[in-house]
């Protein structure tokens, strides 16, 4: 029969699982700790919060009582099948009061010896996160103070479950991010370089990137784009777009050339998303900068003993919109020695009070013929971008 409670044991219960210290705790202790209660306050054997890979639509063992090996091995299995896949797919409560091999996908239940079981999704808002379980080695009728108890630990496990999520998503945008952009920018005699990158995004990542290469020839390729958007998703599109754009420059003499081919690829292999690129080959004796702008801001132009500007180049639509097949442009520059050409990308400027002129403005102002790394840390300090809305990256050139 089931077990009924009063309403002070209820409270009880209900204040065991609501403490304020859980909060405290890391999300492994915490969900350890969750688990730990739950078995006490509804006396069952063993208890298991199986979280969903959404990717793969399959349920992951990430915390277990009386259920370790099922984590220790990694037991997986999919939404729709066995006793957890079921309470996914239908995100309901079920009760099991005589378990069978049909009700149970996972060999380790009937292992243990598992008679009874009780299941409820763990769901934040509309999503998804996971399922939680009990059960018992003798027989038992869960009834609903149980199953009120239990979605109560789901809620809080939920919690925990997200923000586990969100660490894993933080640490592969990290390290994405560390991939794509350069550890350390390239020794290149002749010239001079720094970069900074801030996000705009919680993760870290985002789709603005800047990169310089040595070609063959020993011309020197620098670029600085910006996929529109923010978080992983841009910074995929921008892995692959970089990538691209590096094959093509080995092929490519004339940066409007290579745009030409990042355009195709782009709205072939990346319809839908809007790039913006600047590509700039350096020649061999530094003295020369041939720079196509797919949609991109001009780079500021500092030489010794002149005002800043905006370099006098042309700029063509942005990789994957405009008309197909329009020729794209190339514009010269002489580089004089101690000249700096700043590269940048539109969060560097652009504010929601203001127009973006008055950024350009307050950026050409502030942009002179000095060493890569003081224009850089300079700038930065200028704008005021610690915690920007918007991804930022900076990249300064200066001819020795």
């Amino acid at each position: 029969m089931p077990r009924s409670i009063n309403d002070d044991e209820r409270l009880r219960r209900l204040e065991a699982v609501a403490d304020a210290t859980l909060s405290r705790l890391d999300v492994s202790d915490l969900l350890d700790e969750l688990l730990d209660r739950v078995r006490d306050l509804l006396d069952v054997d063993t208890a298991a919060i199986l979280l969903l890979d959404v990717h793969a639509q399959q349920l992951v063992a990430t915390a277990a009582k009386g259920l370790e090996e099922e984590v220790r091995k990694g037991f997986r299995i999919a939404v729709g099948r066995g006793f957890a896949g079921r309470i996914a797919a239908t995100r309901k409560p079920v009760r099991i009061t005589e378990v069978s091999e049909a009700d149970v996908v996972n060999p380790i239940l009937l292992e243990k010896g598992i008679r009874s079981l009780l299941g409820v999704p763990i769901l934040a808002g509309h999503d998804l996160i996971g399922v939680l379980h009990i059960g018992t080695l003798s027989r038992r009728m869960f009834g609903d103070d149980d199953v009120a108890l239990l979605e109560l630990v789901a809620d809080r496990a939920a919690v925990a479950g997200g923000i586990r999520s969100a660490k894993l998503d933080q640490q592969a945008a990290l390290a994405l991010q560390r991939s794509l952009l350069p550890a350390r920018l390239p020794d290149v005699p002749g010239i001079e370089l720094d970069a900074r990158y801030v996000p705009g995004h919680a993760a870290g990542v985002g789709g603005d990137w800047y990169d310089v290469f040595t070609l063959p020839s020993g011309w020197v390729g620098v670029v600085i784009g910006d996929v529109s958007g923010h978080g992983l998703a841009s910074a995929v599109v921008m892995g692959r777009i970089r990538s691209a754009l590096r094959a093509y420059a080995l092929i490519c003499n004339d940066p409007a050339e290579a745009l030409t081919l990042l355009d195709r690829k782009v709205r072939h292999f990346e319809a839908g998303s809007l790039t913006t690129a600047l590509y700039a080959m350096i020649s061999p004796d530094r003295g020369q900068v041939l720079i196509s702008s797919a949609g991109h801001l001009r780079p500021v132009l500092a030489e010794p003993g002149r005002p800043a500007g905006l370099a006098a180049i042309v700029i063509d639509p942005p990789l994957g919109v405009g008309r197909y097949g329009r020729p794209r442009r190339s514009t010269a520059l002489t580089l004089v020695p101690g000249a700096v050409l700043f590269c940048f990308t539109d969060g560097l400027v652009e504010r929601r009070e203001r127009v973006i002129d008055v950024g350009l403005e307050q950026l050409v102002d502030t942009v002179r013929a000095a060493p890569a790394a003081v224009v850089c840390a300079t700038v930065m300090a200028d704008a005021g971008v610690e915690q920007p809305t918007d991804d930022v990256a900076v990249l300064a050139v200066r001819r020795f």
